[in-house]
């Protein structure tokens, strides 16, 4: 069986990344894509994807992008439950991150050159 997602597209806010207690980063993001295809008023309609990227990709992608920088992601989707505060069972269904690419022309005021892409 095969679970393998590719996304292209741009973070919907600033990326922060938070330290779990065994001290690993991870990152939750949303990445914006366009569909391929018009609506029936004409519009392109946008997905909003979660993706979660998890230790040195977390950290670079909090350092060297912003909201609105285009991203590559490639992973894998998982869907997760939790119980929220009212009780209430919650599903997430998500992107688990296992290579990220920086794909913007211009690089955020103070960092990188070109594309650097992160393996796992």
């Amino acid at each position: 069986m095969i679970n393998q997602v590719t996304l292209v597209g741009r973070l919907t806010k600033d990326p922060e990344s938070r330290k779990t207690l065994e001290g690993k980063s991870v990152l939750n993001v949303t990445v914006a894509v366009n569909r391929q295809f018009k609506n029936q008023q004409g519009q392109i309609d946008t997905d909003f994807v979660l993706c979660t990227l998890w230790n040195r990709a977390a950290d670079n992608t909090e350092k060297y992008c912003r909201k609105g920088s285009v991203i590559g992601v490639t992973g894998r989707i998982q869907t997760r439950s939790y119980e929220n505060e009212t009780g209430k069972r919650t599903y997430v269904t998500e992107v688990v991150a296992e290579n990220v690419r920086f794909l913007d022309s211009k690089p955020p005021e103070e960092t990188r050159k070109e594309a650097i892409e992160i393996p796992f």
